[in-house]
C-alpha cells in the first residue's frame, strides 16, 4: 500500500481537525484547530477537516453547523472537508460506512479482530472481578479464540455481538514531536471493541481507515487522547498501514489548574463570539496557551503567528486559560479598530445579539462619540453595548446615595448640582463641547474654595446625575453626547430625588 507520507513530501504535510458533534464546539478543540492551520499554513500543507460522527445517539446536527461557524469565525479555512469536498470524500464519519466494511472484513479473515458476545452484565462482572484482584480491568479474551463454527451459528441465531481487536503481546513505541519517545504496554488494554457491527464501526478503528485513506501525515491532538494512538497504532500495523507522525497538546486548564470545564465559565466557543470578544483576538490568546514565540510578545497577528510557529516550542505542562488576559488582549485589538470601522462592528454586532436595543438606528457620528468615550473602558463588543444605555434612557433609575462624594451632605450635594445646573445653563448650545465645558467649570472650582480642595464635591455629583451609574466616563464626554437640553433634564430629575 502506498505511504501518504512518502506521497505528501513533495506538497507538503497533511494535517486534520477530527471533532466529534456531540457538543458545542469547545475552546480546546478551537486551540487544536489552530494549531493544525498554523502548522499547515508554515510548512505549505493542507489542513483536513473531518467530521467523527459515528456516535449515532450522542452526534446532532446543530453541533456539527457549530463546528462550522466556529471555524469560519476564527477565519480558520479548511482545504478539504465539508462544504468545499475533496479528493478524500466523504468528510462524514457517517457517509464512509461501506469504506470501513472492506477493512473490517480483512481483520476477521487475517484473525486479527473476532466476534465477541458477551453481555453488559457478563462484562461487568469480569470487570468487578479483575478490580477485587488489584488488576486493570480489561476484557478477559473469553471469545478471542472461540470455535468458529459456534461463532457462525451465534451470527445466525442473531446473536447480540460486537467486534474486538486482537491487541498483540507488545510494548509500542512512538516518537512524539512534543513528548519524546513514548511507551504503551498494549497487554493493559485488552482486546479493545472496534465496531459493534459493521453499520456501527467505532472511534479507534475509523480514525485509523480515514487518516490513511485522507493521506494524513501528521496527527496534533490534545493530550487526552495520548492513550489512543498505541491502540490506533496496533490496528495500523494489523492492516500494513503507515503510521503518521504524533504531536499530543497540553491540556487547557483552570486557574485551579484542574481541566477546563463549565464550573470555570463558559467553554464552549460560541459563548466568546456571543459575548463580543474578536476572532482576532481568540486566535491570539489560544495561540499562547501552550506555544510561545521565540521572543517575549502577547499581541501577534494571524501572519506573524504562521511565521513563527514551531511545534517544538509547544510545551508539555498545562496552558491555564487566563480570562483576564483574555479581556486585556481584546481590549487591545478593539483599540486598533479605525473608528467608523468599530462602529460599524458594534452596530453589526448588537443586531445580531441585542436586536432590542435598536443602536443602529442612532446618528452615526454620535454612535461614534459614545464608542470612542467607551473604549478605554471596553474589554469586548458587548461592552458598548451595556454602557450605551446611558446616552438613550429617558429616565435614569438609581439611589439617591450615589450622588454623594465622601461625606458629603444632602445639601452640600443639592448645592452642586444647582451650581452645575448653572454653568451649564449659560453655555450656548452651539458650543456645548466637553472643551468648553472642561474650561468653564474648572473656571468655576477655582473661584470656590469648597471645590478648590476637592473638585469631585461637583464632579461627582454631575457625572451620576448624567450617568446614574458609579462608574461611567466622565461628566463632560456624557454632557457632550447629551447635548445641552438632556443634559439640563438630568441634572434636573437628580435634584428631585433629593
Amino acid at each position: 500500500m502506498d505511504d501518504p507520507k512518502t506521497e505528501q513530501s513533495l506538497f507538503g504535510p497533511r494535517v486534520r481537525l477530527a471533532p466529534s458533534p456531540t457538543g458545542w464546539f469547545h475552546v480546546g478543540t478551537a486551540r487544536t484547530a489552530l494549531f493544525n492551520y498554523l502548522f499547515a499554513c508554515k510548512n505549505g500543507g493542507k489542513f483536513i477537516l473531518r467530521i467523527e460522527d459515528t456516535d449515532r445517539q450522542r452526534s446532532k446536527k446543530k453541533y456539527a453547523d457549530d463546528i462550522l461557524e466556529g471555524l469560519e469565525w476564527l477565519g480558520l479555512n479548511w482545504d478539504e472537508g465539508p462544504k468545499i469536498g475533496g479528493p478524500a470524500g466523504p468528510y462524514f464519519q457517517s457517509e464512509r460506512t461501506n469504506i470501513y466494511r472492506k477493512y473490517l472484513q480483512q481483520l476477521l479473515d487475517e484473525g486479527k479482530a473476532y466476534y465477541a458476545f458477551d453481555t453488559p452484565e457478563e462484562l461487568e462482572a469480569q470487570k468487578e472481578i479483575m478490580i477485587s484482584q488489584g488488576l486493570p480491568p480489561k476484557y478477559s479474551g473469553k471469545y478471542r479464540n472461540f470455535p468458529q463454527a459456534t461463532v457462525k451459528q451465534y451470527l445466525k441465531e442473531g446473536k447480540p455481538s460486537v467486534i474486538r481487536f486482537k491487541m498483540p503481546a507488545k510494548v509500542i513505541k512512538f516518537q512524539d514531536i512534543i513528548r519524546g519517545e513514548v511507551t504503551f504496554n498494549l497487554e493493559l488494554f485488552g482486546d479493545i471493541v472496534i465496531a459493534k457491527s459493521f453499520r456501527e464501526p467505532l472511534y479507534n478503528f475509523v480514525v485509523v481507515i480515514d487518516d490513511y485513506l485522507m493521506k494524513i501525515t501528521h496527527v496534533i491532538r490534545g493530550e487526552d487522547h495520548i492513550s489512543n494512538t498505541p491502540k490506533q497504532i496496533a490496528i495500523q500495523e494489523a492492516l500494513g498501514l503507515p503510521r503518521p507522525i504524533y504531536a499530543h497538546l497540553p491540556m487547557i486548564l483552570g486557574e485551579d489548574r484542574s481541566k477546563l470545564s463549565k464550573r470555570h465559565g463558559s467553554t464552549a466557543l460560541s459563548d466568546y463570539r456571543k459575548k463580543g470578544y474578536l476572532p482576532q483576538a481568540m486566535i491570539n490568546f489560544l495561540a499562547l496557551l501552550g506555544w510561545h514565540p521565540k521572543e517575549e510578545r502577547e499581541i501577534m497577528s494571524i501572519e506573524e503567528l504562521i511565521s513563527e510557529f514551531d511545534l517544538k516550542r509547544v510545551q508539555k505542562g498545562g496552558a491555564i486559560f487566563n480570562i483576564k488576559k483574555l479581556d486585556w488582549l481584546n481590549a487591545q485589538y478593539l483599540r486598533r479598530i479605525p473608528l467608523p470601522q468599530l462602529t460599524k462592528k458594534v452596530v453589526e454586532y448588537a443586531k445580531e445579539y441585542f436586536p432590542l436595543k435598536k443602536i443602529g438606528e442612532y446618528d452615526s457620528l454620535r454612535l461614534q462619540k459614545i464608542i470612542e468615550v467607551e473604549l478605554p473602558r471596553a474589554k469586548k463588543l458587548s461592552d458598548f453595548i451595556t454602557a450605551s444605555d446611558i446616552f438613550f434612557q429617558k429616565s435614569l433609575s438609581y439611589p439617591a446615595e450615589l450622588l454623594q462624594w465622601k461625606e458629603m451632605k444632602k445639601e452640600e450635594i443639592i448645592e452642586a448640582l444647582q451650581d452645575a445646573l448653572m454653568i451649564v445653563n449659560k453655555i450656548p448650545g452651539t458650543s456645548f463641547t466637553k472643551e468648553t465645558l472642561q474650561i468653564d467649570f474648572y473656571n468655576f472650582i477655582n473661584d470656590k474654595e469648597s471645590y478648590k480642595k476637592d473638585k469631585g464635591k461637583l464632579l461627582w455629583p454631575l457625572r451620576v446625575a448624567l450617568s446614574g451609574k458609579k462608574a461611567s466616563p466622565g461628566p463632560f464626554e456624557i454632557a457632550e453626547i447629551l447635548e445641552k437640553e438632556e443634559t439640563i433634564k438630568r441634572i434636573k430629575q437628580a435634584l428631585t430625588k433629593l
